[in-house]
């Protein structure tokens, strides 16, 4: 293959993964494999899908200047970060749920898709030094520093449903 012909196959695969880009996807649905548990065991495993989020970060908080103060705030800036938590289920068979053969059914537990929303903490600090002060000379006066931190959030409602067929 020639450097142009790579070239053009790079290309091609970039453009592909441009095109399946995870801001398309909330979450990329997985299933997980217990079919070893089966075979080592003996058992009837459980059957387990879920979806694996996908973070999307969002533009973090700008920061504002105060007259008076030598440090915006706040210093560290607050990030926000959304996610779709992906469905699950887990369903496993019961067999003689009532003591006979024809009770058998499955119980299964399943969490509904559900966007969660967090931003991360942020910083607020002081500096120990005023703006220069004409009185004095142009020489800052002390201050007395500060200190902060911006609490972070986590918003979303997760559900859950028990179910037993």
């Amino acid at each position: 293959m020639t450097a142009r012909g790579s070239i053009a196959a790079l290309m091609t695969c970039m453009a592909a993964a441009g095109a399946a880009s995870p801001a398309v996807a909330d979450s990329v649905p997985v299933g997980v494999p217990l079919e070893a548990v089966e075979t080592t065991l003996g058992v009837p495993a459980p059957h387990l899908a879920t979806g694996v989020p996908v973070p999307l970060v969002g533009s973090p908080e700008a920061p504002r200047f105060h007259q008076g103060d030598l440090l915006p705030t706040p210093l560290l800036p607050v990030v926000p970060i959304a996610a779709d938590l992906g469905a699950t289920r887990i369903a496993s068979a019961v067999p003689n749920l009532m003591g006979e053969p024809e009770t058998d059914g499955e119980g299964s537990l399943e969490s509904p898709a559900t966007t969660l929303l967090t931003r991360t903490p942020g910083a607020v600090v002081g500096a120990p030094l005023t703006m220069p002060d004409a009185s004095n000379n142009g020489v800052p006066n002390l201050a007395v520093p500060k200190l902060g931190l911006a609490a972070p959030d986590v918003i979303g409602t997760p559900t859950a449903l028990l179910g037993l067929r």
